[in-house]
């Protein structure tokens, strides 16, 4: 018998096939064959008195969340742990709860029976730092393999906290409480502290711990009573008699596994053994703009190893030491642009300072045509809107680089160091290394962009008697 589906039974692809990315994404065992379910209750953010999810047959079980120490977990959870997943599964949405204090809350039916996903971790988290630092991985794995359509400042990922506390010598867990919708990285760790804080107050204060949908707002000190908590009894769950099972083929699990791209951990991986970033860069390159600084970072290596490959034996950076080069975009990727961002207030943009361009101004560094303090001068005005070619900008305005002779550095070195012989004593009867900075200082800016940082360095060692 061949059974054909009525449209209303076929399932979007839109839908499913992000589903079945983010359970690889998380190493969970999709599963050939789930259903659906109605869970009823009664509320008003659920007007149909159910809500349609996976509780009996999920169409993924198990996989794992790893964090590290650099991933920002709790100092007492060590150099890793590990967080297991129950199940992913699918399900509809139910209405906003927007909080009015003190003792009102709006609806917004808007998002009412929207498809989703819920990924129910195992109760294996013990600190609030640590379950931000889940939820901030948990975002990225899904952005990576666009599972996600936006972060969750934009609503594109929501979070529901159980929260339990109990007795130094008691070894089961005690009565949970939920509390809903939590909508940034902050607002989780902020509502468990407070959450945590209520129950422990509570029970020191000889009292009871209620089951119950709390509510936070960010800012608040306190979590809220939305309503009281049903147990899964009362949720009286049952097949849903009108949705038929849904049906996932090996072959698709395997062949959209295999179309995953890199996830977020491989990524920093690479960054670090491939291209020399340290951890802390790495992982910030990653997340940063949901993407759009990694790939701006891409673009400026390929084009800054086309420069090298028309100039080689010129440039100080080695053309094939991808670490150096790796380390000295990054530089300016993330912190040379980061702060002109962060002055400006504006957010990232790939065309502001178009990665040809950054790669041209990294090049004339390297092959010592211009000074950093030049290239950064270029780059700023690049980035505030010069539409000129950054070879234009050197050649109208004359910046590139003049080369002062070894006689002009001794000259400009002996005249600063002559000038102050207490920072002098400083430097070579107490070992205040350090100082060596000031006199740099001097020379950079008494040279106007003339003086090479590193020769500057080299001649004031030599007349200080640093050199071997």
């Amino acid at each position: 018998m061949r059974q054909v589906l009525t449209p209303r039974q076929q399932f979007q692809k839109a839908i499913v096939l992000p589903a079945i990315r983010a359970a690889l994404a998380l190493g969970c065992q999709i599963q050939t064959r789930s259903q659906f379910d109605r869970k009823h209750y009664f509320y008003a953010d659920q007007p149909a008195g159910y809500q349609i999810t996976q509780y009996y047959r999920p169409f993924a079980t198990g996989g794992k969340i790893i964090l590290n120490d650099f991933d920002g977990i709790a100092a007492d959870d060590g150099k890793s742990v590990v967080i297991g997943i129950q199940q992913v599964q699918l399900e509809q949405d139910t209405a906003k709860t927007v909080l009015q204090p003190p003792s009102e809350a709006m609806l917004d039916f808007n998002r009412v029976s929207h498809p989703l996903i819920e990924i129910i971790t195992l109760p294996q988290i013990h600190q609030a730092q640590t379950a931000a630092a889940c939820v901030k991985k948990i975002q990225a794995l899904l952005q990576a393999v666009n599972a996600v359509t936006a972060g969750m400042e934009l609503g594109g990922l929501r979070v529901d906290v159980n929260v339990s506390v109990r007795r130094r010598n008691q070894n089961a867990l005690g009565q949970r409480t939920e509390i809903k919708n939590l909508s940034s990285i902050k607002a989780v760790e902020d509502a468990i502290i407070a959450e945590r804080n209520r129950q422990i107050s509570v029970l020191e204060s000889g009292g009871t711990i209620q089951g119950e949908t709390r509510g936070w707002t960010l800012g608040a000190s306190d979590t809220v009573k939305l309503r009281g908590k049903e147990g899964e009894v009362d949720y009286r769950y049952m097949p849903d008699p009108d949705l038929g099972p849904l049906l996932i083929s090996n072959e698709l699990v395997t062949k959209l596994a295999g179309a995953l791209p890199q996830l977020p951990d491989q990524i920093t991986e690479e960054l670090v053994e491939c291209h020399g970033l340290t951890i802390k860069d790495a992982k910030t390159l990653v997340e940063l703009d949901g993407g759009m600084r990694l790939d701006y970072f891409d673009v400026v290596r390929s084009e800054l190893a086309a420069f090298h490959s028309q100039n080689e034996g010129n440039p100080v950076i080695n053309a094939t030491d991808e670490k150096e080069r790796g380390v000295i975009i990054a530089n300016w990727v993330l912190h040379e642009m980061g702060g002109l961002l962060s002055t400006s207030e504006s957010a990232f943009s790939a065309d502001r300072v178009p990665a040809k361009e950054l790669a041209f101004v990294i090049l004339m560094l390297s092959m010592g045509r211009i000074t950093g303090r030049t290239a950064k001068q270029l780059l700023a005005k690049k980035f505030h809107g010069d539409t000129r070619e950054v070879e234009t900008i050197i050649r109208d305005e004359n910046l590139g680089l003049v080369h002062l002779s070894e006689e002009e550095y001794v000259s400009m070195a002996r005249e600063l160091l002559d000038g102050h012989p207490a920072i002098v004593a400083q430097i070579k009867d107490k070992g205040q290394i350090g100082k060596l900075g000031f006199f740099m200082g001097q020379m950079m800016r008494k040279g106007e962009g003339k003086v090479v940082a590193q020769r500057a360095e080299a001649t004031l060692k030599k007349l200080l008697g640093l050199t071997q």
